[in-house]
């Protein structure tokens, strides 16, 4: 799965270095560097899309809300979408395509998810009888710095009919492979630049070769980090520093 991830480069950097048109209207929209981005946070977002209907779809760097709202979604009370049931922050690649909640967003609405890294947690069990299983946070990147892209979907959703729009997204899942299996068994799933493109066609179905098979995770690596990521409000270049030693390791060195 993916539920928390750090971004830090800014919408119109991101822009110029992926030869796309900027649409997002300034960096502090999207809050600016965020080590700590949670669910329903406004992230940078890439999608191609036309101008004219015959026209070259071109891609796009968007903002958008991290948690899908389908846009038969109900209006609450205030206008903003009712947030009944589990945050759609998540899509599982071999389901993405038959789910009622995906399924049109398949079709035509795909999108791509810049991110630093994204966080997972191994269950770690503490051998006590009854007591929950502590876990340990683990940053997962790619080892020459650049950004990774993961496959996501997004939508459009309106509580009136002339109203402004609610544009979101859900970042895509696959089985975890290699080592990144050992903490979690499922991960996001990366796309490799040679694939943004057909990802992206919105005159295209979505790629089922990319969504039936293994991940590419050549260059990804990962470390322990400290449990400051645990709470959402931490935020900051610490969290995704190395974790100290343990005392039993510490013992050892």
């Amino acid at each position: 799965m993916c539920g928390r991830f750090a971004v830090t480069t800014d919408p119109a950097a991101l822009a110029e270095k992926i030869q796309a048109i900027n649409e997002a209207r300034s960096a502090e929209s999207a809050g600016g560097p965020n080590y700590n981005v949670a669910p329903t946070t406004t992230i940078t977002t890439v999608v191609r899309r036309h101008d004219e209907p015959d026209d070259e779809p071109t891609r796009r760097v968007r903002l958008m809300r991290w948690g899908l709202v389908p846009p038969w979604a109900k209006a609450g009370p205030e206008g903003a979408p009712e947030s009944k049931g589990p945050q759609l922050i998540n899509a599982r690649a071999d389901k993405v395509t038959t789910s009622p909640a995906f399924r049109s967003s398949a079709k035509s609405k795909r999108c791509l998810v810049p991110m630093d890294g994204y966080y997972e947690w191994r269950a770690n069990p503490d051998g006590a009888s009854g007591k929950k299983a502590r876990k340990t946070p683990f940053y997962m990147y790619r080892e020459d710095g650049e950004p990774l892209f993961m496959a996501g979907l997004w939508s459009v959703w309106k509580p009136a009919k002339d109203a402004s729009p609610l544009l979101s997204c859900t970042i895509i899942t696959t089985d975890a492979v290699g080592e990144l299996a050992e903490i979690h068994d499922r991960m996001p799933l990366v796309v490799a630049e040679r694939d943004w493109d057909r990802w992206l066609d919105p005159d295209a179905p979505p790629d089922r070769e990319l969504l039936d098979g293994p991940p590419d995770v050549r260059g990804i690596t990962m470390r322990e980090i400290s449990t400051l990521v645990n709470n959402v409000r931490n935020n900051g270049p610490e969290l995704i520093e190395p974790a100290e030693p343990h005392p039993e390791q510490a013992r050892l060195l």
